[in-house]
């Protein structure tokens, strides 16, 4: 049992850090938005690219994609999951952690939006403090940690194999960095609004698995 602890330990301490390099890798892009640095002029520069105009079926096609970091979408379909696992191994701690990593992303995403302001590129200028709501994009940060929370709980509870955790880990980059190209394309954020969002989503999200890893639960093998 000591030895299983100390796994557990080891892990949560390994979490942790990766978790604050991934802040300090926000950090260092909101600094970059801050000081108008050189990732500004990505932004401008995608933002005066030439965009495919999407309409009727592709239209209703690339909006549903960007559904996939909408808040409704994502908290709603974590919750439930959540919940499903929560009674099917009779432990409240999926439920928890899934509340946990919502107001936590909730509190973080929305102090540095209200505290930046940014306008967003339809706007077709780049402010700060103008009561915009750009940085760090929700929908990116949401789509990270919401469908990484998923993943991880079914890895846990479930009890499947590497490969299929390998796989389930692919497809939450895959929906995160659909989501980011998506948004590209309809010109919603700038590119630092989604890197920001990702960072933080990913700090967050390594931070929730450290948390569950520090208290153990008989309802996981390992």
């Amino acid at each position: 049992m000591q030895e299983v602890l100390d796994v557990r330990r080891a892990q949560m301490v390994r979490a942790a850090r990766w978790s604050a390099a991934l802040f300090a890798g926000f950090l260092l892009i909101t600094h970059q938005v801050l000081i108008n640095g050189p990732l500004i002029e990505i932004d401008k520069w995608i933002h005066n690219l030439d965009r495919p105009q999407f309409r009727g079926v592709s239209g209703f096609i690339i909006r549903r994609l960007d559904d996939l970091g909408l808040r409704g979408v994502t908290a709603t379909a974590l919750l439930i999951a959540a919940f499903y696992i929560a009674r099917r191994f009779k432990t409240w701690r999926p439920l928890n952690l899934a509340i946990l990593s919502l107001i936590s992303l909730n509190v973080v995403v929305g102090l540095f939006k209200f505290g930046l302001g940014r306008t967003k590129p339809k706007v077709g200028i780049d402010l700060l403090h103008f009561g915009g709501m750009s940085y760090p994009s929700g929908h990116a940060s949401n789509a990270l940690l919401t469908w990484g929370v998923l993943a991880y709980l079914i890895y846990r509870y479930a009890h499947v194999d590497r490969y299929r955790g390998r796989l389930a880990s692919a497809g939450v980059a895959t929906i995160s960095l659909t989501v980011c190209i998506v948004s590209l394309i309809r010109d919603t954020h700038w590119f630092s609004d989604l890197l920001g969002g990702l960072f933080i989503g990913a700090s967050l999200l390594v931070l929730v698995i450290a948390v569950d890893r520090y208290w153990p639960s008989n309802s996981q093998l390992s």
